[in-house]
């Protein structure tokens, strides 16, 4: 193996080249003007477990007026060399659904995993990691996974990280082995058994536990990454990475490391990969759970807030000593860094006869809820990224995204676009201060059985309400959120969160305005999801609204565009080549690899309708912003791919992406029943219309 300080030896040698070498310009697009140039970079995405909004100096911590504080001074020094993203969602308050969209690119009304589905398998379609490895570069996790599905081993796991675009894995396959954060050895302070045991931890198709004694997994997970970003750098110069860390910490168990953060930083510094069975790291020394940081100790603060408190400078030390190996590195200016949260903050020690509240260091910020709620404190997430040259320095930005928006905003990094499928758009012209973006789609769909948490901090609405059936929309400027969710009808409470960050003013019925604002919203998240029968809503039968168009034209509109291919891409942000229209969903253009058909499709009846597609290439539809039909990933050419919906009579909008054959020609088959029929026929053309 290659030493991470050896490497230092053969930077100035392999990155010379590659400092000085010709910028190469990703293709110009719709929002990206054209004389924004760059090398693909190397990107690393640093998620953190349950780590609150609050929780950050920057954000909170460093102007808080409560009586206990924390500090992240690493983290706080990558926030004002870059850009806060102050408000970034998670798709989901929990970790599983949360990590799934990420890895997709989807949010919670397309995701395969939902609600609580800990250990699901992550479907086999595009990810992060598959986009950016057909874009050339190397991918691995290191961290946390829990998106396996069933099985005992990487042979067995069907959505194991090396069978879903990963070149490489170090971590917790399982979701509960990262509740216990010293995989090799047993913890007799736990609260259960699984929180005393030592716990597998994988390394591709390998499992090193025994070899894993005293090391902490922060310490573990940081020694790793800085690694094999060494290896990458020796190895594969020319190549840019992906790697996506993935920490366990803070959440619970609340165990602290074995010793003080080792001095320095960097090649020459900080944790370091040894490599040896029962010395894996430097810090695999002396009493596990033992080091308190001593800005924390003596200050009447009680046993769990010194640990969690820790646990947080832990993960800044660490970040710290990340961002120092990519100087020593000489690609500071070539990586990309951003780093985020899953869900808000946790209530959990998993100590004996020990509670811990995220009160102590007002983990939420200055907002309401806690993870597992769809309040702003369960769903907004600390984010900020940094890439030195490119991103300018201090920035704030307070434009609504979403986890879902990263697969397309690596994708153009990467000199690309994303797989049509994804739900997000490329924040990259808000990263760049370059260009508009196109507006986020913020939405949440989530299920509990629990309440809110009775803290004082929050309002007395919210204290121990039923979370159970939640849904959260953005429209407009202004959040809806639903909680118990009975029914449909239920109305939204509508919050205006620019003067009201604690959702304690609902607009809902207070004026016309606002009447209207929930209708519209009852009718858009119907149009923009498609139900899941592992994870059912009381919406999942509704209707979905059909719209009000005149003036429209017989068929579909078509755009055309060149480029290479490998998956059908998402075209809002291309330039078409050519367009025309056409009878139904088949058109050429010659020298053009993708076509893109749109129009509108009428419903005759209200009732149960099944769609199918098929196409002799690949193909992705939507109707209206929901992804119904994908022949796109893995899909056996001519093969049927079909869903059943539930339609309102009239107009509804579709999109039909699909690539084209040698000859530039685009054709996908559009099959359908009505409410009246039993058999798939033709969809005919008389029901396919367009906007002039």
């Amino acid at each position: 193996m290659v030493s991470v300080r050896l490497v230092g030896l053969l930077v100035a040698l392999t990155l010379s080249a590659q400092v000085l070498k010709p910028s190469a310009a990703a293709p110009p697009t719709a929002e990206r003007p054209p004389n924004i140039i760059f090398m693909p970079p190397n990107i690393i995405f640093i998620l953190c477990d349950d780590l609150g909004w609050g929780d950050l100096g920057v954000l909170y911590q460093n102007t808080s007026l409560h009586d206990r504080k924390h500090k992240t001074p690493q983290i706080d020094r990558l926030a004002l060399e870059g850009v806060q993203l102050r408000a970034h969602y998670c798709p989901a308050p929990v970790c599983a659904p949360s990590r799934a969209s990420l890895l997709t690119g989807v949010h919670q009304g397309h995701a395969a995993v939902r609600d609580n589905q800990f250990d699901k398998m992550l479907e086999n379609n595009h990810t992060l990691a598959t986009v950016m490895r057909s874009a050339g570069y190397r991918t691995a996790i290191i961290g946390k996974y829990g998106l396996q599905g069933a099985g005992e081993n990487p042979g067995q796991w069907e959505g194991y990280p090396t069978h879903r675009g990963f070149d490489e894995f170090f971590g917790y396959v399982e979701h509960r082995s990262g509740h216990q954060h010293y995989p090799g050895n047993s913890w007799p302070l736990g609260n259960s058994p699984a929180h005393k045991s030592p716990q597998k931890l994988w390394h591709n198709d390998r499992e090193i536990s025994s070899q894993l004694a005293n090391c902490y997994t922060t310490d573990l997970f940081t020694a790793r990454s800085k690694h094999w970003i060494g290896e990458q750098v020796a190895d594969h110069p020319e190549q840019p990475f992906f790697l996506y860390l993935a920490y366990d910490t803070p959440h619970a168990a609340l165990q602290v490391p074995t010793c003080a953060y080792p001095a320095g930083s960097g090649l020459a510094g900080g944790v370091q990969w040894l490599g040896k069975p029962g010395e894996m790291i430097n810090t695999a020394k002396g009493e596990i759970d033992s080091y308190r940081h001593p800005d924390y100790v003596g200050h009447g603060w009680s046993d769990v807030e010194e640990r969690f408190a820790t646990m947080v400078r832990r993960i800044d030390d660490s970040v710290g000593d990340l961002l120092q190996t990519l100087k020593d590195m000489q690609i500071d200016e070539q990586t990309l860094v951003v780093f985020s949260s899953d869900n808000g903050p946790h209530h959990e020690s998993y100590l004996q006869g020990a509670e811990y509240a995220p009160t102590s260091f007002q983990s939420y910020g200055p907002f309401e809820g806690t993870k597992r709620d769809t309040w702003e404190g369960g769903v907004r997430m600390p984010t900020l990224v940094r890439w030195p040259q490119h991103i300018p320095a201090g920035g704030v930005d307070e434009q609504p995204s979403q986890f879902q928006d990263w697969m397309p905003t690596f994708a153009e990094l990467a000199g690309g676009v994303a797989p049509a499928r994804t739900d997000g758009v490329s924040l990259l012209p808000s990263l760049l201060q370059a260009g508009k973006r196109a507006e986020s789609t913020i939405y949440v769909e989530y299920q509990n059985g629990g309440r809110t948490e009775r803290y004082q901090d929050f309002s007395p609405a919210k204290r121990g309400a039923f979370r159970k059936q939640m849904q959260v929309f953005h429209l407009d400027g202004f959040k809806g959120v639903r909680t118990n969710i009975q029914a449909h009808r239920d109305p939204f409470q509508i919050y205006d969160l620019s003067s009201d960050p604690k959702e304690l003013k609902n607009l809902a019925g207070s004026s016309r305005q606002f009447d209207e604002l929930n209708r519209r919203m009852q009718d858009r998240v119907l149009q923009l999801r498609v139900a899941n029968d592992s994870a059912p809503r009381p919406y999942d039968k509704e209707l979905i609204p059909a719209v009000n168009i005149e003036g429209l034209q017989p068929g579909l509109a078509w755009s055309a565009f060149e480029g290479d291919f490998s998956y059908v891409p998402q075209v809002a942000s291309l330039n078409a080549a050519e367009r025309g229209t056409a009878s139904g969903c088949s058109a050429t253009s010659a020298g053009s690899q993708v076509l893109h058909f749109h129009g509108y499709l009428k419903a005759p009846v209200d009732g149960d309708y099944q769609l199918a597609v098929r196409t002799s290439t690949r193909g992705f539809v939507r109707l209206h912003a929901a992804g119904i039909l994908d022949a796109d990933f893995d899909y056996p050419s001519g093969t049927v791919r079909s869903r059943s919906l539930h339609l309102q009579a009239g107009l509804h909008p579709i999109q039909i992406t699909c690539l084209a054959d040698n000859s530039g020609k685009g054709e996908v088959e559009l099959l359908w029943t009505t409410p009246d029929e039993n058999d798939l026929h033709a969809l005919p053309n008389q029901v396919l219309s367009h906007a002039q």
